[in-house]
């Protein structure tokens, strides 16, 4: 039985097409995954025939019988009411901050017209999508969950109302591989039990292969091609999709020639993070632990454990932009002094490129505004001419041409957002970079491209790296060492080759297993 049916789909932006005649259809208990890379047109697909974008449809989409396009906004929240959940990208940003969690449930349960529940109610749902404590989450507020929590009560929430379609824009790509993998079981068990249509949107193709049924797969607005995912995997005939899955990285990948390490650079030990216990707890919650790291010049160390093991907390605090505790860290064998003291000079040292590219630029800005804006801390010694030459110099080393100067955020792409963000680290010539999950916010195609920057600066300029990733594929790539953290400890450390082939903790075995 056909749940959803989509033909000659068409969106608009004023007058200018941005999807032109796709059409799937969906049955019931069937996973049909739409694929491709940013700006492909997947979300506004899967999006715009509810009325959850401002975008204009014509063509056909059928819920259940119910053609979407063309009907009035009340007409369309009935019917996302009775038979339509949605599961977003970001779950942080898509719950409400100042709700409990058993309201935010309570509500969603409600909203085909079904009885208040009861806390029993409220406490098997949360336990049904995998939930540790689920009686106790009810009281919570989402900031106290992690990402993979808050992910599992976006999607009790959006089957509260026992919907016949589930639609899940990007569920998995903020998560780690253990998590990623855990959501994409448990989204394929509950359509298998509750006979649930998955409309499931991603860039990432290695992760929907073992649960998408059908695969459609989107480039600039247009299908390429689709057809049953395995045979789709197993032989691709249209060029896109060849490249989006040569894209991805694999562990079996041969293994990359690194450049060889110099001298120690940076060396820590005994570092200690903690941070106040929220709301009425007294004392202090660890969220690191005797940890010690050291990098080399011209190495790439790679610090990888799931969410909430304290990697980034660990990576600010020895760069010397996070709190510490205590602990030493040297640099060339000279202390850095805390974060509050650190000099122009020593801070020019080390510089962070973040996960959020558009996040992380201030939107007010002109791109040669924002590169240039550590030059007029970090090198206050330049002028106006001199910061100018380094920022165009910052720009071409990212491959981004002079014309980028003069725009805004608003109007680059993730990828570019991104080497304007790199272009801004580099241009007050430090010797580390610290990247916090610098490419998991990017498709396949635009993350392979950053990688491969950064795999070019450590060559020409021979920096050093400290990469923060949930990805062990992407950190072999360019990484020497892996440091593997779990609830706040580093367990395990090595050589990445060595690592991945041979894990000797629990942690690790679980992380290759999930890249593999």
């Amino acid at each position: 039985m056909t749940v959803y049916a989509v033909e000659r789909l068409r969106i608009f932006h004023g007058e200018t097409p941005l999807v032109q005649d796709v059409g799937f259809a969906i049955a019931r208990g069937e996973c049909v995954a739409l694929i491709g890379g940013s700006g492909s047109g997947k979300s506004l697909t899967c999006l715009t025939p509810f009325g959850l974008t401002p975008m204009r449809a014509t063509g056909s989409a059928r819920l259940i019988g119910e053609e979407l396009i063309g009907r009035p906004e009340r007409a369309l929240a009935g019917i996302r009411a009775r038979a339509a959940g949605f599961i977003f990208q970001q779950p942080l940003t898509a719950l409400t901050p100042h709700l409990t969690i058993g309201a935010q449930l309570a509500e969603a349960w409600m909203q085909a017209g079904a009885p208040r529940p009861g806390r029993g109610e409220l406490t098997a749902a949360l336990a049904r999508v995998g939930l540790d404590r689920p009686e106790e989450r009810l009281h919570h507020h989402p900031h106290r969950l992690s990402g993979g929590q808050r992910q599992r009560v976006l999607i009790a929430m959006a089957i509260a109302h026992r919907p016949r379609l589930l639609v899940a824009d990007e569920p998995t790509s903020a998560l780690d591989a253990i998590l990623r993998g855990e959501m994409m079981a448990l989204l394929t068990r509950l359509r298998r039990e509750e006979g649930l249509a998955l409309l499931l949107v991603s860039h990432d193709l290695a992760s929907v292969a073992d649960h998408a049924d059908r695969i459609v797969v989107l480039n600039q607005g247009r299908v390429e091609e689709s057809g049953a995912a395995a045979q789709l995997l197993a032989a691709p005939a249209s060029a896109y999709t060849r490249a989006l899955l040569a894209a991805t990285p694999r562990l079996d990948d041969p293994a990359p020639a690194l450049p060889a390490p110099g001298e120690t650079l940076l060396a820590a030990r005994d570092v200690r993070v903690s941070f106040p216990r929220p709301g009425w707890r007294r004392g202090r919650a660890v969220a690191v632990e005797n940890a010690a790291l050291s990098i080399a010049e011209g190495e790439a160390v790679a610090l990888v454990g799931g969410s909430g093991s304290g990697k980034s907390t660990l990576a600010r605090a020895v760069a010397r932009i996070g709190p510490a505790d205590h602990g030493t860290v040297d640099w060339r064998g000279t202390p850095l002094p805390s974060r509050t003291r650190m000099t122009p000079l020593l801070r020019r040292l080390i510089q962070p490129v973040f996960q959020d590219p558009v996040a992380s630029l201030d939107p007010r800005w002109q791109v040669a505004d924002i590169v240039a804006e550590p030059l007029h801390h970090l090198r206050p010694e330049l002028d106006a001419a001199a910061r100018r030459d380094r920022v165009m110099r910052a720009l071409g080393e990212v491959e981004l041409d002079t014309g980028y100067a003069d725009r805004r955020p608003n109007v680059l792409s993730g990828g570019q957002a991104q080497r304007v963000a790199i272009a801004r680290a580099i241009v007050a010539d430090p010797e580390l970079l610290l990247l916090d999950e610098a490419t998991s916010a990017l498709d396949v195609l635009v993350a392979g491209r950053v990688l491969a920057l950064l795999e070019r600066l450590q060559r020409t300029r021979g920096l050093a790296l400290l990469m923060i990733s949930h990805d062990l594929a992407a950190a072999r790539r360019l990484c020497h060492r892996i440091l593997v953290m779990d609830d706040g400890r580093i367990v395990e450390e090595g050589p990445t080759e060595r690592i991945i082939a041979a894990p000797a903790h629990p942690v690790t075995q679980r992380l290759v297993a999930a890249s593999t």
